[in-house]
């Protein structure tokens, strides 16, 4: 999903949400960083599968998914990450590593941290390592309607 398919499917959801462009970086640590964004208020989207359905995981950059906190919320019998053979043809138009978190939009489930969902806004990826958008959470929770559980380890 390029980037503008993701606007137009905010502007069609009458979703404010501001984008923010920023020089090249590769990691959402970095992409806050070149953002003037604190590292906190920046979430990144880690491939997973969960008894092999591929799924979003949703957390602050700097944190890391604990797959087995992962695997009990979600129910699921396995957990792994996810490589980026597996996942690089799910996002046609979308730079490998900069998936916005909207598996709504790919059929795909969205687990989120549970700390994400107390914050005023969200901040990600926009499908490219050199744009974010930033838009409330409670609209992205609309959208996406993801499942919201702990599973990161600070």
């Amino acid at each position: 999903m390029p980037v503008n398919t993701l606007k137009k499917f905010l502007d069609d959801n009458k979703v404010k949400y501001v984008t923010i462009q920023h020089s090249i970086a590769y990691t959402a640590q970095q992409s806050a960083e070149s953002a003037h964004i604190a590292g906190n208020d920046m979430a990144k989207t880690v491939m997973v599968l969960l008894d092999d359905q591929m799924a979003m995981a949703v957390l602050r950059a700097p944190d890391k998914v604990d797959l087995d906190l992962l695997r009990g919320a979600a129910g699921a019998g396995r957990a792994e990450f996810a490589s980026e053979n597996q996942f690089q043809g799910l996002f046609p138009g979308v730079e490998v590593g900069a998936m916005p978190p909207f598996g709504n939009l790919y059929d795909m489930p969205v687990y989120v941290e549970e700390y994400l969902s107390k914050d005023a806004q969200i901040a990600f990826n926009a499908g490219s390592h050199r744009e974010l958008i930033q838009l409330a959470y409670d609209d992205f929770e609309r959208l996406v309607e993801p499942r919201v559980v702990s599973f990161a380890l600070a």
